[in-house]
């Protein structure tokens, strides 16, 4: 039986996804047509449809999004509903277009006259090679924004090398400072370079669409994951390219300060990062150590950072008189950030994410009588989190809609009428994808 306090989120959840288009959403009325694959792409446009854009995914008929075949249930890999598609494709619609055939090339040109952005993340260059590079969604569509993902960017010598997220995060560097001296090199725990090549390419488009206002033209955005992923890693970065000082893993402690890391209660592991002087001096206090204020080794940051181990080894020797719970409880009231290391199941669990509502229900895809839970991203808008309004589409769920996609995207771009039904039998054709 869930706690009240989650059943009443679930119901809020519920409730939302049900009222979703009451809402006051920043991108409402903004048509992007997703060409994306995987994760970096899909999680970038699942932002945008977050954040109120109708997006419509143009997949490879037969076959569409990778994701579609990943996750842990191979019963809904086989389906073409995987886990990691679930998760990045709520609220969208999906269509099947060969962009190598005639007719449907003509299809996917109308909704390009129509839509606000386009989003593609194949090899650098793939698009161009189909016929749809800048200089040609130019011409069908002045005011598009055009955003392609790619490992690389689409110019330099590694522009054609594959790539996905575990690649990027070696040649970043991110996985030599992850682990111990012992352990390094690590991959994080999750694609993280993936999601922030997604973050980062949400906010490209959001600029460019308000600098189109300004302007009344669109742009192309030709995003790096691994420039976006080494922008992520910040001081690790700046302190190497401003000192000349390498970074080096450092496992459970930071850098920049001490006591600032994992330590040990007698249950299990919590985090402190006493980073100031006056945090230092009620840790001490709280614990029961008030001479280490005064002890020479750890007057102040730059002391406390030579003599970490020592500092370490004298806290943890006090903190395992308490549970993590009870110590987390008595620092962060006094001030002292703390807080007990989750496992993913109980992060979820929590009763902070309950009270925002940041997850929804909503009916699985074909079976509406089944929940899928849906993650939110973060920001309430007006006091309300955002939520998706639909289920993540089955491939090629909304075929029969492209010609009225056309009509009811024309009044924005005032092209004539389609004429071309969408072909009865799709064309299957390959693209390429990394």
């Amino acid at each position: 039986m869930k706690p009240a306090r989650q059943r009443r989120a679930v119901r809020r959840g519920a409730a939302g996804a049900q009222g979703e288009g009451m809402q006051r959403r920043p991108l409402r009325g903004i048509r992007v047509l997703d060409l994306t694959n995987v994760l970096a792409g899909p999680y970038c446009s699942y932002q945008l449809m977050l954040f109120g854009a109708e997006v419509v995914k143009v997949e490879v008929p037969g076959s569409g999004d990778l994701a579609r075949n990943l996750g842990p249930d191979s019963e809904l890999n086989r389906a073409g509903l995987g886990a990691s598609f679930l998760a990045q494709n709520a609220g969208k619609k999906s269509v099947e277009l060969n962009l190598k055939d005639a007719a449907q090339r003509a299809l996917f040109e109308d909704l390009v006259r129509g839509a606000d952005v386009l989003l593609e993340n194949y090899r650098a260059g793939v698009l161009n090679r189909l016929g749809f590079g800048w200089d040609r969604l130019r011409e069908l569509n002045g005011r598009l924004v055009y955003c392609a993902i790619s490992g690389f960017g689409q110019s330099g010598p590694m522009s054609q090398a594959p790539a996905y997220d575990q690649i990027i995060q070696g040649l970043s560097g991110m996985m030599s400072v992850t682990g111990t001296e012992d352990t390094a090199p690590l991959r994080v725990g999750f694609p993280v370079s993936d999601t922030v090549g997604g973050l980062m390419a949400a906010v490209s488009i959001a600029s460019a669409l308000v600098g189109r206002e300004r302007s009344g033209e669109g742009s192309f955005l030709d995003l790096s994951m691994l420039e976006a992923s080494i922008s992520a890693m910040g001081w690790v970065v700046s302190n190497y390219v401003i000192s000349g000082t390498p970074p080096e893993p450092m496992g459970r402690e930071n850098a920049t300060a001490a006591p600032s890391g994992t330590f040990f209660a007698s249950d299990g592991p919590l985090n402190i990062a006493a980073n100031r002087q006056e945090q230092f001096v009620t840790l001490c206090g709280l614990v029961g150590r008030p001479e280490l204020m005064t002890d020479p080794r750890f007057a102040d940051r730059e002391d406390r950072k030579r003599h970490r181990a020592e500092l370490n080894e004298e806290l943890n020797r006090a903190l395992g008189l308490r549970s993590a719970q009870e110590w987390e409880t008595m620092l962060s009231a006094a001030g002292v950030p703390a807080a007990r290391i989750l496992t993913v199941p109980q992060a979820l669990q929590s009763e902070q994410l309950a009270h925002r509502g940041f997850f929804t229900d909503i009916g699985f895809p074909g079976d509406p009588a089944r929940t899928l839970r849906t993650s939110g991203n973060g920001v309430l808008v007006d006091g309300e989190p955002l939520r998706p309004g639909t289920a993540p589409p089955r491939l090629g769920e909304h075929n029969d809609e492209v010609a009225d996609l056309v009509r009811r995207w024309r009044p924005a771009t005032g092209i004539p009428s389609p004429t071309r039904p969408i072909p009865d039998q799709v064309s299957h054709g390959p693209i390429e994808r990394d």
